[in-house]
């Protein structure tokens, strides 16, 4: 009896030292939604670190929304992007920032807010491949698809 108590300590002693069972991480995201066939493609250039539209992001936005009010378009894809400068958090929500800046400006152009869809991606999907650490001007923008 003493045997199987002490054997029994021991087995519940030893599955305590056992480490501990690590989940991995998450994926990231997937790739951007396809483009689908005749779809219109603008795309908004922000500085490093920076969400913030300016005159030149303005002025493509205008003309999404003369895109869109000319009709035929049903809604429009915001996705935000950035370079591999910073961490991959902080860069999926920097790039969230950037999506909602552009979708905030489109819907004061007459763009409905329930018409557009609003994405981040991060440091994910690069326009220009590089390695961690790289300021690539061309990966900071956002894409908007009609």
């Amino acid at each position: 009896m003493k045997r199987a108590i002490i054997l029994s300590s021991l087995l519940a002693l030893s599955a305590c030292m056992l480490p501990p069972v690590l989940q991995p991480p998450p994926p990231p995201p997937g790739p951007a939604a396809a483009i689908p066939a005749g779809a219109r493609v603008f795309t908004v250039y922000f500085g490093w670190n920076r969400s913030l539209i300016g005159p030149s992001g303005m002025a493509v936005l205008q003309q999404v929304a003369a895109v869109y009010r000319a009709g035929g378009v049903a809604s429009v894809r915001v996705t935000g992007h950035t370079d591999t400068s910073g961490s991959a958090g902080y860069n999926q929500r920097l790039s969230e920032r950037r999506a909602k800046n552009v979708a905030a400006a489109l819907a004061g152009m007459g763009i409905p807010a329930q018409a557009i869809a609003v994405a981040g991606v991060g440091e994910n999907d690069l326009a220009v491949p590089t390695a961690n650490g790289v300021r690539e001007p061309h990966n900071r923008r956002v894409t908007v698809v009609e």
